[in-house]
């Protein structure tokens, strides 16, 4: 009996940092919509799958689909972990998933909005909200907790990826907000049923920094507050 094989295809994967915290423009949400940006904390693998799959499936996300419930629930639920969703007149618009379980270089793991909010001008504010929030999680460091460590102690840069799978205006976004690629790679994923890459995905972004640090593996922290709400006043002002 043939065992039946998962469809792959070759995308480039694009990796950039932040080496400083940045002065961060401010954004005002588009026109008079309510927004809420929460942490979500103890999330249920099954909403965590939803927001993973509403969010993701149009680009291909598959790593998650991947791992069981429990080994996802072992992830999310570390408390060095941080998922931020956004609401939008009470409805989920977007998430992001802030992983600082190295401290000294959290990654913006997961980063998007739902499709029906994709080109309502959320993205750069959303994206200003996370890049602080990163800088912040990865600073409540077990420092605090420890004498030996100085308070001064905090992130020495940001990282996320993007890949060529990716909402086109991703990866100019990144670099507006001052992120540098530092590595790039081709490998095989596999596609989820339905998805067809965007025509864009044939090119690939192809200045790449070279003598970067290697990603730092993953250690544990203890567990300290971070910001668990934010709520945005509505404002008919753009930027």
């Amino acid at each position: 009996m043939s065992e039946r094989k998962t469809k792959s295809l070759p995308v480039t994967v694009t990796y950039l940092e932040q080496c400083e915290r940045p002065v961060l423009p401010t954004i005002s949400v588009p026109g008079d919509v309510k927004i809420a940006l929460l942490r979500a904390q103890a999330m249920p693998v099954h909403f965590y799958r939803y927001l993973y799959d509403l969010v993701g499936r149009p680009y291909n996300w598959v790593s998650r689909t991947l791992i069981n419930d429990r080994a996802l629930k072992e992830i999310i639920h570390h408390n060095r972990v941080f998922i931020y969703v956004l609401y939008v007149g009470g409805v989920p618009a977007g998430f992001a998933e802030i992983d600082a379980r190295h401290p000294k270089v959290p990654e913006i793991k997961f980063f998007g909005l739902a499709p029906d909010f994709v080109g309502q001008k959320l993205g750069p504010f959303f994206l200003t909200q996370i890049i602080d929030l990163a800088w912040t999680c990865g600073a409540s460091d077990a420092g605090s907790a420890k004498k030996e460590i100085s308070a001064s102690t905090g992130p020495t840069r940001v990282r996320l990826e993007t890949c060529t799978f990716d909402h086109p205006a991703a990866l100019p976004l990144y670099q507006k907000f001052g992120f540098r690629p530092f590595q790039q790679r081709v490998c095989e994923v596999p596609v989820l049923p339905g998805f067809t890459p965007p025509p864009t995905s044939k090119g690939a972004y192809d200045k790449t920094a070279t003598g970067a640090e290697p990603i730092a593996p993953s250690v544990s922290g203890l567990e300290k507050n971070a910001p668990t709400l934010r709520l945005v006043p509505s404002a008919s002002k753009r930027s």
